[in-house]
């Protein structure tokens, strides 16, 4: 078929979320044509959901974001009205940063910043149709009829994807926060051929800040030290006068009345069909599955500074809205609480990830790739991780350069698209700091030193910043090295200095570096000993050296592994294989393998349901081949 093309792009992005606006930044930046196409331009990334940024696991992707030239940190960093650091009591590996946003000001200042880029396109479209020859992109349609060429395609749709509200009884077809479903899309991409499944998630009701009664509440405030998603933000911008955040919980009460009225729940009458989140449900699957809690923690989240709306975290709920105000008026402190927006269930449309290579373009039609809900995850972070990959690998593909793919080991962002498109999902994808088995050196404080060198080879780290990366990566190195150079010895002198503080005399030799390794002494201890600087340290360098000396061996272990990985990763596998050749292999291991048809035999590996003898043999299937092969063109 012909299509009548008004408009010629490079790249078109479908969806203008988290994901759409990171992916479409990335390949304009990287000189692509691009158009984000919106189904309404005033909710460019818009926050349906909770009005932070950030948190466990999801604050070390927005680093990572960052230090690929991505501009969610940057955004937040503009627009926060808390921040808070995260697990502060614990390992450096699992602290994150978390902001509150002000929600509206967050997309007011992405979409002037979407509307600003060079080489990018804005337009409010219902794009109904992805234009496919011959297992190729070539555009899309809209709604109207209009038709625009492009090489590549990333669809960033999010729960609008057929997506159906619910609330009670009452089901409808609308994407988030009561904006248009993208319903002749969902039907197109499953003509395509690809294979679709059914998600839900949800949100709790806002409530009115002057109906609150702060007194019976805890306050939540924020950090008196500055600290930035973005590694560009300066100290002396940070907010200092923040706004903070209350707890109150839930009780016997509360818990009553939803027991009351679980057949009136759409989680349990049958009227939700999609699968929802486990690390975020509904308030009454809570209930139902924790009968024993006597209370759950619920925080009284601001929507921003010139805004009356308290989001309820904790209290995401489907149920009908005459029992939402019961229960909220059985909390304590919101006994008079005005409801300003009922909570609500919504289901939608995912692309199955299995179908996606770990580029995140599919497997089936070159050029089209998706990312964020799309692919079955959850959060603002996850999605906006997957949007800039999506957009970096689209510009990369039409402009016929090589593709560029996160490993295990390089970002968090990596560990989530690998269990994606390796063992697929079955329940909106949540990213947690267990899941990665590299997370001591995949710490948000070197986020930069990990990917900045990444983000400038593909074209988004701009001179000023590589400069800005350069300084610091060599302030750290000459700092290591001169710490590493420098001996205490352990005279008279220096251990009436060492016991005047407080600490273990010196028994032996060591540098100031190993003096370092000690649990009680840090960098400012040190320098007591060796002296400062030749030039003043930049805060966040010294956080970086503190952690590279005290984790060193861990580090070098985990490091290890690492280049074992790599050489599995190296090992690549045949696109034409067939798996049905291959002798002795477990039927389980056979089926997955067909299922996903893994690129190399690190990501066979990690498959669930493929045990180490499987890959065994699969190797030595391989080595035949390729011995078979080589006697064949006779070397």
């Amino acid at each position: 078929m012909t299509h009548n093309f008004t408009e010629q792009y490079d790249i078109i992005v479908i969806g203008a979320g988290h994901a759409g606006v990171e992916a479409s930044l990335a390949a304009s930046r990287m000189g692509a044509k691009t158009l984000l196409a919106t189904l309404n331009v005033d909710m460019l990334a818009f926050m349906p959901c909770n009005p932070s940024v950030g948190g466990s696991a999801k604050g070390i992707v927005v680093r990572e974001i960052d230090a690929l030239g991505g501009e969610m940190g940057r955004n937040i960093d503009k627009s926060y009205i808390q921040m808070k650091m995260l697990n502060t009591g614990k390992g450096p590996a699992v602290r994150a940063l978390r902001a509150q946003a002000d929600k509206a000001l967050y997309a007011q200042l992405m979409k002037q910043t979407v509307e600003r880029q060079e080489n990018l396109t804005l337009r409010q479209s219902e794009i109904a149709e992805v234009l496919v020859d011959n297992g190729q992109v070539i555009g899309v349609k809209t709604a109207t009829g209009q038709a625009f060429s492009s090489a590549a395609v990333v669809v960033t749709t999010g729960t609008a994807l057929r997506g159906e509200i619910i609330i009670g009884d009452l089901k409808y077809s609308s994407g988030p926060n009561n904006s248009l479903a993208s319903v002749k899309l969902a039907d197109n991409l499953k003509e395509l051929g690809l294979e679709i499944g059914r998600f839900k998630t949800g949100t709790p009701p806002r409530i009115k800040a002057s109906s609150i009664d702060y007194s019976v509440t805890e306050i939540q405030p924020g950090d008196d030290k500055p600290n930035h998603f973005s590694f560009l933000s300066k100290d002396e911008d940070y907010v200092t006068d923040q706004v903070p955040c209350w707890l109150t919980y839930t009780n016997e009460t509360s818990h009553q009345i939803i027991n009351d009225n679980l057949h009136r729940a759409p989680m349990f009458s049958g009227v939700v069909k999609g699968v929802g989140p486990r690390y975020c449900p509904s308030i009454e699957d809570k209930i139902f599955r924790f009968a024993d809690k006597e209370r759950h923690q619920l925080f009284l989240e601001p929507e921003g500074r010139n805004t009356e709306e308290i989001y309820v975290q904790g209290l995401s709920t489907s149920l009908p809205e005459d029992v939402q105000k019961e229960l909220l008026h059985s909390i304590r402190g919101l006994e008079n609480a005005e409801m300003m927006r009922t909570g609500y269930a919504i289901e939608y449309d995912i692309v199955l990830p299995h179908q996606l290579r770990a580029t995140l373009e599919t497997k089936s039609i070159s050029g089209l790739f998706t990312a964020g809900q799309t692919n079955g995850t959850s959060g603002y972070e996850e999605a906006a991780g997957q949007g800039l990959i999506a957009g970096i690998n689209a510009a990369l593909k039409v402009q016929g350069k090589p593709e560029m793919i996160l490993g295990r080991s390089d970002g968090y962002i990596g560990v989530m698209i690998d269990d994606l498109v390796t063992k697929g999902t079955l329940e909106p994808y949540r990213l947690l700091t267990s899941r990665a088995e590299y997370r001591l050196i995949l710490r948000h404080d070197n986020a930069d030193m990990r990917l900045t060198p990444i983000g400038r080879k593909v074209g988004l780290v701009a001179d000023d910043r590589w400069a800005m990366f350069q300084e610091k990566k060599d302030q750290f190195d000459r700092e290591m090295a001169r710490l590493a150079s420098i001996k205490l010895k352990p005279v008279k002198e220096t251990n009436e200095q060492v016991q005047a503080l407080g600490f273990k005399p010196l028994t032996d030799a060591m540098t100031a570096k190993d003096f370092m390794r000690r649990p009680e002494i840090d960098y400012a201890v040190v320098t007591q000993f060796v002296g400062e600087a030749a030039e003043p340290m930049d805060s966040k360098v010294i956080e970086l050296i503190e952690t590279e000396i005290k984790y060193e061996g861990y580090i070098a272990k985990a490091l290890d592994q690492v280049d074992k990985m790599k050489r599995m990763e190296e090992k690549r596998i045949p696109a034409d294989i067939d798996w049905d050749d291959i002798d002795s292999i477990a039927t389980e291991a056979r089926d997955k393998f067909k299922k996903i048809n893994p690129e190399t035999i690190g990501q066979a590996s990690r498959i669930s349901g493929v045990n180490p003898a499987d890959i065994s043999i699969l190797m030595v299937y391989l080595e035949g081949k390729g011995r078979s092969i080589t006697k064949k063109n006779g070397k």
